[in-house]
């Protein structure tokens, strides 16, 4: 490899996972199209869909644990949170991974469009009054929490996607759990559901892992600094950017589907 096509990988790992530690998703929805498109546009050797994620896929598990560790002190962490909705994202992801086989591709991806608009839509509901509450009287119902993450686990494992980006607004809308709580503990639960898939693309060799390295030294040095950005920034800049990312994320599905 030369050194313009590290620094090139380098900078895509880099600029997921900033994004990644700073909003508390896991980042592959920019890192993908980014790994798909920009080596081949300046004249590299273009990566497969297939390295493509799974190049994705281990690198959202160490830009989790970065982001998660920058969020270790202060009371972000929910752990009941974390324990009951990563226990049933990582259920449902197994689940939809094993009934993606069922499907066809287009149906795969129409499910996934569905989950992000409405994830798009949950995001433009005013939030009033939620970062207001103390971390420590944090109140939300345990099992619509597991019910919740359990839907998103399978409709992620279907497509093969951590399902971070449709855990946010589930988590600031419906559970009224606070923004810098909600970007700290969906770090956590995304570093659960990224196991599975991390596993998975190591055992069946779908991973290239000299850029695959690259991506991971970026991560662990981005994702935490993303994460002390993400802790100073308003809230309401916080809920906006996920806001665009999120509606971004719909529109590019759908694009890919009709």
């Amino acid at each position: 490899m030369d050194i313009e096509f590290i620094i090139m990988i380098f900078l895509i790992g880099f600029i997921g996972s900033y994004v990644s530690g700073m909003l508390g998703i896991g980042g592959s929805i920019i890192k993908y199209p980014m790994l798909l498109y920009i080596p081949s546009l300046l004249g590299f050797a273009a990566f497969t869909a297939h390295e493509v994620s799974g190049i994705s896929a281990i690198q959202v598990f160490f830009a989790t644990i970065g982001g998660v560790w920058a969020y270790r002190k202060g009371g972000y962490l929910n752990k009941t949170l974390i324990i009951y909705m990563g226990t049933a994202i990582l259920i449902g992801s197994f689940v939809g991974g094993f009934g993606s086989k069922l499907m066809s591709e287009n149906g795969i991806n129409i499910i996934y469009g569905v989950l992000a608009i409405i994830a798009a839509i949950m995001m433009f509901i005013p939030k009033k009054g939620i970062d207001d509450i103390p971390f420590d009287q944090v109140r939300f119902n345990k099992w619509l929490a597991a019910s919740l993450a359990l839907v998103v686990g399978v409709g992620a494992g279907i497509v093969g996607a951590a399902g971070a980006f449709l855990l946010v607004p589930i988590m600031l809308v419906v559970l009224k759990i606070p923004t810098r709580m909600t970007i700290a503990s969906s770090l956590a639960i995304t570093f659960i559901s990224s196991i599975g898939a991390t596993v998975g693309k190591i055992s069946t060799g779908q991973i290239d892992y000299y850029p695959a390295l690259i991506m991971i030294v970026a991560s662990l040095i981005a994702s935490p600094i993303g994460a002390l950005a993400g802790k100073k920034m308003n809230t309401k800049v916080l809920q906006i950017i996920l806001a665009v990312l999120i509606t971004a994320t719909a529109g590019k599905i759908w694009w890919d589907i009709l």
